[in-house]
C-alpha cells in the first residue's frame, strides 16, 4: 500500500497571508523564525492628555513659587535662624564687653594697651582682611565651620580695637556708655519685632546718610570743638540705631525684604557691628 500523503497547500505569493492551519488550529511558526508579534495599544493622544491633566504637575507648579520665594514662610526655619543669630550675637557681645572691662578697669592692661600701637594696627589689619571676604563671599560665609572661624577672628580683632579705644576714657564714662548701649539695643530689637512699619526698604537711604556723617566727621577734623564732637557722636549713634532696626527686621523675616536662612553668620556680624558702633559713637572722641 502507498503511504498517505499530506494535502497539498496552494502556493503562496508574497502579498498573500498563509491559509489557516487544517483542522481549525493555528499554524505554529517555522523553526528559526521570529515569533509572531502582537500589536500594542497606542499611546494617548494629545487630546487625551488635555482631557485628563496631571494633578501632580499642577500641585508642584503651585507650590514651587512659595518654596523658592523664601524659606522664612516655614515658621520652624525662621525660629531656628533667629535662635542661631541671637546665640552668636550674645557670645560676641559678651566677649567684646569683657575685653572692654579688662582694658578699662585694669591699670596694668590699660597702660600696656596704650603704649603698644602695633597691636592695635595689627588687629585693624586682621579685622579688615577677614570681614570683607566674610561679608562679600557667599562661599566663605556659608561654609561651615570656616564661617564660624572667620566670625571668631573678626570678633577677637574688633574687640581688641574697641578695648584699646575705651582704655583712653574714664572708667565711669565707659560703664555709663555700656549701660546706655544695652538699653538702646534692647529697645530697638523689641521695637523691630513688634512694629508693623517696614524699614527694610530704607537701606539705600541709610547708606546716603552714612556718607553724610562721614563727610561731617571730615570737616570736624579741621573745625574741632566740643559741640562738634557731641553732634557727631549723636548723629553716628542715631544712624547706626536705624541700621540696627533695619538689620533686625531683615533677620526676623517678617517684612518685605528678608535674609536667606543660610546667612546667619552675616546677620550676626551686621547686628554685632551696629551695636558696637553705637557704643563707640556714644563714647565719643574725648
Amino acid at each position: 500500500m502507498s503511504e498517505p500523503t499530506e494535502p497539498l497547500l496552494p502556493k503562496q505569493t508574497p502579498d498573500e497571508s498563509p491559509p489557516p492551519y487544517p483542522y481549525g488550529k493555528q499554524q505554529p511558526p517555522a523553526y528559526g523564525t521570529a515569533a509572531a508579534t502582537y500589536s500594542q495599544p497606542k499611546a494617548q493622544t494629545s487630546t487625551d492628555n488635555e482631557s485628563f491633566p496631571d494633578v501632580n504637575s499642577e500641585a508642584a507648579a503651585e507650590t514651587a513659587p512659595i518654596i523658592l520665594s523664601s524659606s522664612f514662610e516655614d515658621v520652624t526655619v525662621r525660629r531656628g535662624f533667629i535662635r542661631k543669630v541671637f546665640a552668636l550675637l550674645t557670645l560676641q557681645l559678651l566677649f567684646t564687653f569683657c575685653v572692654v572691662c579688662v582694658f578699662t578697669f585694669s591699670p596694668v592692661v590699660k597702660r600696656a594697651v596704650q603704649t603698644n600701637l602695633w597691636a592695635y594696627l595689627s588687629s585693624y589689619i586682621v579685622f579688615i582682611s577677614v570681614v570683607v571676604p566674610l561679608s562679600c563671599c557667599r562661599s566663605f560665609s556659608r561654609r561651615h565651620p570656616w564661617n564660624i572661624v572667620g566670625l571668631a577672628v573678626v570678633t577677637i580683632s574688633f574687640s581688641y580695637m574697641v578695648g584699646a579705644i575705651a582704655s583712653f576714657h574714664n572708667t565711669s564714662a565707659v560703664f555709663i556708655t555700656m549701660a546706655a548701649t544695652m538699653v538702646i539695643s534692647l529697645t530697638i530689637i523689641a521695637f523691630s519685632a513688634q512694629t508693623r512699619y517696614d524699614f527694610t526698604f530704607c537701606y539705600g537711604f541709610l547708606l546716603v546718610l552714612a556718607v553724610d556723617v562721614a563727610m561731617f566727621d571730615f570737616f570736624c577734623i579741621f573745625f574741632s570743638s566740643y559741640l562738634a564732637d557731641v553732634a557727631y557722636g549723636c548723629l553716628g549713634a542715631l544712624l547706626y540705631s536705624l541700621f540696627l532696626t533695619v538689620d533686625c527686621q531683615l533677620m526676623m523675616g517678617t517684612m518685605s525684604y528678608r535674609l536667606n536662612p543660610e546667612e546667619y553668620v552675616n546677620a550676626a556680624l551686621t547686628i554685632y557691628l551696629d551695636i558696637v558702633l553705637i557704643f563707640l559713637f556714644l563714647l565719643g572722641r574725648r
